[in-house]
C-alpha cells in the first residue's frame, strides 16, 4: 500500500455549506508529497543541497472528487509516484474517508535546475532521488 498522510478536516477548510473547499484538496495532495519526501529522507531544502537542484515544481494537476467531505472527517492520503520520465515524474493520489474514496488526483512535477541567472530548465532525475522514493513504498 502506498504511504499515506491522515488529515483531520477542520471548520475552516469547509465553505459555507460545510463542504471542503476544493483548494484544500490541491493543498492536502502537496502535503502528502511532502510527507512521501520526508518518508524518503528527503525534503526540498536536502534537494536543493544535494543535488543541486533548485526544486521540482509543479508543471499540472487535477483532482476528480467522488464524495464531499465535511468539517470533523478524517482523509486517508495515499501519495505514489505513478510514472518517471527522464525529467518529470507524476504523483498520484487517493483519499480515503474510511473505505469510501473521495478524490483522486495527481501532480506532474519537472526537476529544475538553474540554467542562468535569468532561467531555469528541466535536467535529468538523478537515480539516487528515484531509489530513495521507491525505498519509501511510492513508486510503481
Amino acid at each position: 500500500m502506498p504511504p499515506t498522510m491522515t488529515v483531520q478536516i477542520a471548520w475552516g477548510d469547509c465553505d459555507e455549506q460545510g463542504i471542503v473547499y476544493y483548494p484544500n484538496y490541491f493543498y492536502w495532495m502537496d502535503s502528502a508529497f511532502q510527507a512521501l519526501l520526508r518518508k524518503a529522507g528527503l525534503s526540498l531544502r536536502i534537494i536543493r543541497e544535494k543535488f543541486g537542484a533548485i526544486g521540482i515544481p509543479l508543471v499540472e494537476a487535477n483532482a476528480r472528487f467522488h464524495a464531499s467531505a465535511t468539517h470533523e472527517d478524517a482523509l486517508m492520503i495515499q501519495a505514489e509516484v505513478s510514472h518517471w520520465g527522464r525529467t518529470s515524474f507524476r504523483v498520484s493520489y487517493k483519499a480515503f474517508r474510511e473505505k469510501e474514496i473521495v478524490f483522486e488526483g495527481f501532480e506532474a512535477r519537472v526537476w529544475a535546475v538553474r540554467k542562468s541567472e535569468n532561467s531555469v530548465a528541466p535536467a535529468p532525475i538523478p537515480a539516487e532521488f528515484r531509489n530513495a522514493l521507491a525505498a519509501a513504498g511510492s513508486s510503481t
